[in-house]
């Protein structure tokens, strides 16, 4: 432990440092031009892409410092840690990025200040206000209520056993509005179409995950999604339909974009929809479709104009209705002229669920499709939205990227809780684990990293809600989900043989901590194909 007095925060400095920061990050940027791009020199791309990330929140977090001494203390480490990952990230590298090999020396002062273990254990148990206007703190303590009251009783049994989400939890979020939070107001929803709607999102959507992810914060992310693809581009008379049910949850929506032999690149997607009179008949196969089997609903992705050679603009969006179902499989049929198919054919629908180590609950699915039809009316935009699959769906994802940024802060912040209790109550060699200097400097890296993470996650909101942010969006994903799988990790390491033992829910937070970084866009092909080309394009 240290007596070593404590500096005050100085946020002057602290601006100057994220200036050097940027400074840095922009040589890389011109760097990996020269180098050809992402696809040449994927090593330079990824480390920018993320360095820009983490840059960007520091950003964001200055602005944050400017509230008061408390948020000022926050600000100067986060901006210490940003220079020193970094400089990780940079040595032996630097005539990679086009940089001098001294180049931090501007800001070496401040970092060695703001990242000396006696100030960072000063902040162990600072958290820091989170500014939110009064309504919004209202959003905040419904969704809080709801996910202490009845998320978190029910959290551990549905990850320990693999369970099904009960209904008591959808219908309850369905009775506080949390499925109608995208819907515009004239469709019985409470969108108005302004800044409240994304950060009332970010808001519920952290509070959610706070009591489970699985169970909670994902819960409104699929519908969220196919909400938004129809609002973008449905037609009017699918509007009146759909979206009133998904407002209410009466209908309850999953989606199935990603394919077995693709992954991540949704333009490669090739489940062929065929035009047969009356509607489109879809063979092929689906994976990683979460919560496919309670769905009433898919929000299916696919390829509609048979020339590949056109790939992403021969790809559309269908609305594929099926019934919901219970446990780890499904299989349905229809039958010859159901539904306005064929009358000369069958179709079939089967699911498996896909067995994951965190993430459970709501369970993900391979979903094959054989001879399904689809009735014209479920092509979303209509003949107006053929080839239109690809943009619509883009956009969801880039809401969903601010989303899954928000369930990584809520997850943080119940992993920092639980850690936070448990070193005051753990006594070894005398004192409580929490009076020593190593735990303290990781609670306070934990602190500052939630905070910083959750003030980018209000910012962008902010953004999208004016139709900009698609850049940031898809950083404030990339940063926040790494950050925290090392929050839940040391979360898990202070618990120690506890946390291992599966006796605490630390262990949940840190096996389902790992999925964020995968979907709605793997960290890797995030920044590659999203990150670096769009700072390569410039913004």
């Amino acid at each position: 432990m240290t007596s070593d007095p404590v500096p005050a925060p100085d946020l002057l400095a602290a601006s100057d440092a994220t200036r050097v920061a940027k400074g840095v990050v922009d040589a890389g940027i011109a760097a990996l031009r020269v180098a050809g791009g992402p696809d040449r020199a994927q090593v330079l791309a990824y480390d920018v892409s993320h360095a820009a990330a983490a840059v960007r929140t520091a950003e964001s977090v200055l602005a944050y410092g400017a509230h008061g001494d408390t948020e000022a203390r926050i600000a100067c480490a986060f901006v210490a840690d940003a220079l020193a990952e970094l400089a990780a990230r940079i040595v032996g590298r630097s005539a990679d990025w086009g940089v001098a090999s001294d180049w931090m020396a501007p800001a070496e002062g401040f970092v060695a200040t703001y990242r000396h273990p006696a100030y960072l254990a000063s902040l162990a148990e600072t958290q820091g206000e989170r500014h939110l206007d009064p309504d919004f703190e209202l959003v905040r303590d419904t969704f809080h209520r709801f996910a202490d009251e009845q998320i978190r009783p029910r959290a551990e049994h549905i990850h320990r056993a693999n369970t099904d989400i009960p209904e008591e939890i959808i219908s309850g979020m369905a009775e506080m509005g949390g499925f109608g939070m995208s819907v515009p107001e004239e469709y019985g929803g409470f969108a108005s179409g302004g800044e409240a709607d994304y950060l009332s999102m970010v808001v519920a959507t952290e509070e959610l995950t706070w009591g489970s992810l699985g169970a909670g914060g994902s819960l409104i992310t699929r519908p969220e999604i196919l909400t938004r693809a129809i609002v973008k581009g449905g037609t009017e008379e699918q509007k009146l339909h759909w979206l009133p049910k998904l407002a209410t949850a009466e209908v309850l929506g999953a989606v199935a974009v990603t394919e077995p032999d693709f992954g991540s690149d949704v333009a490669g997607v090739m489940l062929p929809a065929t035009k047969v009179d009356g509607g489109w008949i879809l063979n092929g196969t689906k994976t990683w479709c979460t919560f496919a089997a309670r769905a009433d609903v898919l929000l299916l992705l696919a390829r509609t104009d048979p020339d590949r050679s056109k790939g992403h603009k021969g790809l559309s969006i269908f609305l594929v209705e099926k019934p919901p179902a219970d446990g780890h499989g499904f299989t349905f049929t229809q039958g010859a002229g159901e539904g306005g198919r064929p009358a000369d054919s069958t179709g079939k629908m089967e699911g498996r669920a896909i067995d994951t180590i965190g993430y459970r609950g709501m369970h993900s699915y391979e979903v094959s499709l054989e001879q399904w039809f689809v009735p014209d009316a479920n092509l979303i935009g209509g003949d107006a939205g053929l080839g239109q699959g690809f943009y619509l769906q883009m956009q969801g994802f880039e809401n969903g990227r601010l989303q899954t940024a928000a369930r990584a802060v809520g997850l943080m912040q119940a992993a920092y809780e639980a850690a936070l209790e448990y070193a005051g109550n753990r006594v070894v060699f005398g004192a409580p684990i929490g009076d020593y200097e190593l735990t303290k400097v990781k609670l306070a890296r934990m602190a500052v990293l939630i905070q910083a993470s959750r003030q980018f996650a209000y910012e962008v909101a902010s953004l999208m809600s004016k139709g900009e942010g698609a850049l940031e969006a898809s950083m404030v994903k990339a940063y926040v989900c790494r950050s925290a799988e090392w929050v839940t990790r040391e979360a898990l390491q202070i618990h120690g043989g506890m946390g291992y033992a599966e006796e605490y829910p630390v262990s949940r937070y840190f096996v389902d901590a790992r999925v964020l970084s995968i979907f709605e866009g793997a960290d890797e092909t995030l920044c590659l194909k999203v990150i670096a080309r769009r700072l390569l394009a410039g913004g």
